[in-house]
């Protein structure tokens, strides 16, 4: 059976994330030591004790997010854990897609940390608080959502940003065009179609200005070919070089994240277990709506490390 580990995006951060498994491995400490290094900023302890509402800041919330997925790994690889020899694929949703780079050895830490957080500046300015908005649209297949967009945007940005499976469908872009969407989805039969509280409409055009500074950011480090495959949001397919993950991770601030599509077609593949890496259980809940054939299991705790072991027999 094959597996695929995933990395989740921004929304699955808590207070208090990771702070089990720092107490426990020196190993993981060192990964939160290394991002604070990085950034030059005290985020273990934030991510620890809080504030909400500083962690949920996109500029925190996505290194911090990352920070907790790596501390993972380290503890997984001192346990025994290959990725090359005990996984096929890695995937991450947004954000996420960062962190599963930095897994597969595409990125240091550090540099991730350090991009992650010029992309969360950059997302949380390219747009005045109060121009943009994101809507989830429930009930909804991709192209029926889609179609809503198209229609609502009426010469606005209005386009669909997450394809997350199991009939939920994000969308981002002005604020008028996601009120008018949310009405057009409830008419053309949404189940439901809700404002989502966020900072920025992520994953649209308005984000074009973060794109640009994501192609210099990216531009001044060295993307190495990671050791498995990343099964790109973009692109909802494997890519290996890194001209293609340089030139999608620059499309993706902008673009939609394909997650349906990545995992259905890892599942095709071959995929059997999803096991995802870090803060929270969002990814694992959508496995079943993707692929009912194929399992997932979150690893976020010491005891899940333990269950892991055995089910992977490293």
């Amino acid at each position: 059976m094959r597996v695929a580990f995933t990395f989740p995006g921004q929304g699955s951060q808590a207070v208090g994330m990771g702070q089990a498994l720092a107490q426990q491995y020196a190993v993981a400490r060192q990964v939160f030591e290394e991002v604070d290094e990085a950034l030059d900023q005290k985020l273990y302890s934030l991510i620890f004790n809080g504030p909400d509402d500083q962690l949920t800041l996109t500029a925190n919330a996505q290194p911090a997010l990352m920070a907790v997925s790596m501390a993972l790994l380290r503890v997984l690889e001192q346990e025994g854990f290959d990725l090359a020899r005990h996984a096929t694929y890695v995937a991450g949703h947004s954000l996420g897609e960062y962190s599963a780079l930095a897994a597969a050895g595409s990125f240091s830490i550090a540099d991730t940390a350090r991009l992650l957080r010029i992309r969360g500046n950059a997302m949380q300015k390219a747009v005045a608080p109060g121009e943009g908005a994101m809507a989830a649209l429930l009930g909804l297949d991709f192209d029926a959502a889609n179609a809503v967009a198209h229609e609502a945007a009426q010469g606005d940005v209005c386009q669909a940003a997450n394809d997350n499976g199991g009939g939920q469908v994000v969308i981002s872009g002005t604020k008028a065009a996601i009120d008018r969407a949310v009405e057009i989805a409830k008419a053309k039969g949404a189940r439901r179609a809700v404002l989502l509280t966020v900072s920025a409409p992520f994953h649209c055009a308005l984000m074009a200005p973060a794109a640009e500074a994501m192609r210099e950011a990216l531009a001044q480090i060295t993307i190495h070919a990671p050791k498995i495959p990343l099964f790109a949001n973009v692109h909802a397919a494997p890519v290996t070089d890194p001209q293609v993950i340089y030139d999608g991770l620059v499309a993706q601030v902008t673009g939609t994240v394909r997650w349906r599509e990545s995992v259905a077609a890892m599942a095709q593949a071959g995929v059997g277990l999803f096991v995802e890496l870090g803060a929270g259980k969002v990814l694992t809940g959508l496995v079943k709506r993707i692929a009912d054939q194929a399992e997932g299991v979150a690893c976020g705790a010491p005891d899940d490390i333990v269950s892991l072991k055995s089910r992977l027999g490293f």
